[in-house]
């Protein structure tokens, strides 16, 4: 089986390197967390200049139209540099629910300003019944003539800081825990009724927890049901969160193994003492099981299998990450757990890739019942 890159996809993966080399590094990631929204306005430009919004995308709908392995290619590179630009979560999610179920108005309207950086959209699903990803949606949405009217909670519109609009799931009948009567539907950002508190997650990123009283919204606003489109988007976003895990995981692992080189103790240093070597050698085993996963994930692409094979690799590499940041912490001493080293900054991301959408127990039981 052949794991090469082709042209397009090594393309990608070295501006993606070369955004991160000329970018990135402790300090300047710490500045970016501390700009209005929580990243550098001026690098999310840059890369939806040099097309990494547009990867998954159709060229019918302004994008590149690559397959998963260009998806994971970029998110692995991005996730080397500990990038905090939610290229995901403001963009390629929300964007590919659109693609799937907007009208061509609104489309045409927001896929374009979405690709190009110039606006930015969050999706806020998770309610307070929610519970490690079981479907809960209590939020109702009921038909006035042409309108929709909007009315609950949502306690997780994840990057949804200042964005120009969000994708909000609404039940429109049925139980909360019904898997249908319920659909997507398109907010502005500035829509009346409409209360957005903004607060940080772990990793110094931010969030919002929305609320929706009387919040009215035209019938386009409505996506269609397209069930099988909206599972794809869900199944490519989880590949793109476990290969961002994956490169932040090979970024702190280089890091820890060139301080164990230099760092001495007792005229020596102490990458020598065996016990060290013992401990890096089963991470990096670790950090090829990990690879391993997302290539039979992405070679499945286009295949009924491929969902579960995503599956298998998220349930693995949320779990082994922390156990590796655990690990290169450790060999960094008190240090490693600060924001002056990437160490702690990547912990603090893997902490909460491993339990975003949901905890990796939860993913590993739809695995196993889809086996």
């Amino acid at each position: 089986m052949n794991f090469e890159l082709n042209e397009d996809e090594e393309m990608l993966k070295a501006v993606v390197e070369r955004f991160v080399t000329d970018r990135y590094d402790v300090e300047r990631r710490r500045g970016y967390l501390t700009e209005t929204a929580g990243f550098s306005a001026e690098n999310w430009s840059l890369l939806a200049e040099l097309g990494v919004m547009s990867v998954p995308f159709s060229e019918e709908a302004g994008g590149l139209g690559l397959d998963a392995t260009a998806t994971a290619v970029i998110f692995e590179a991005l996730g080397r540099g500990i990038v905090v630009e939610p290229v995901l979560e403001s963009c390629v999610l929300p964007g590919l629910y659109l693609a799937a179920g907007a009208d061509d108005t609104v489309q045409e309207e927001w896929l374009p300003a979405l690709l190009s950086g110039e606006k930015r959209m969050a999706v806020a699903h998770v309610e307070s019944g929610s519970r490690d990803g079981s479907l809960w949606i209590e939020a109702r949405a009921e038909r006035d003539g042409d309108e929709f009217v909007l009315n609950g909670e949502k306690l997780y519109a994840i990057a949804g800081s200042q964005v120009d609009a969000y994708l909000v799931s609404m039940r429109e009948s049925g139980d909360a825990t019904d898997a249908g009567g319920w659909s997507w539907y398109l907010v502005p950002a500035d829509a009346e009724g409409l209360t957005v508190s903004e607060w940080r997650l772990s990793d110094g990123t931010w969030t919002a927890s929305l609320s929706l009283s009387g919040v009215r919204v035209q019938a386009p606003a409505r996506l269609s049901d397209n069930r099988t489109a909206f599972e794809r988007a869900d199944a490519l976003a989880s590949l793109a969160r476990s290969a961002e895990a994956l490169g932040i995981m090979e970024a702190m692992f280089a890091e820890t193994l060139d301080y164990l080189r230099t760092r001495e103790q007792f005229g020596a240093p102490i990458g020598k003492l065996q016990v060290i070597q013992h401990r890096m050698a089963e991470q990096y085993a670790v950090l090829e099981q990990s690879r391993a996963l997302i290539e039979l994930a992405i070679v499945s692409d286009g295949q009924d299998d491929f969902t579960r094979h995503v599956d298998g690799a998220r349930a693995f590499i949320s779990d082994a990450s922390l156990e590796l940041g655990h690990e290169m912490i450790q060999f960094h001493g008190g240090m490693g757990v600060t924001d002056e080293l990437s160490i702690g900054q990547g912990h603090k991301r893997l902490l909460v890739l491993s339990r975003w959408p949901e905890p990796p127990q939860s993913t590993l039981d739809r695995y196993a019942l889809a086996s």
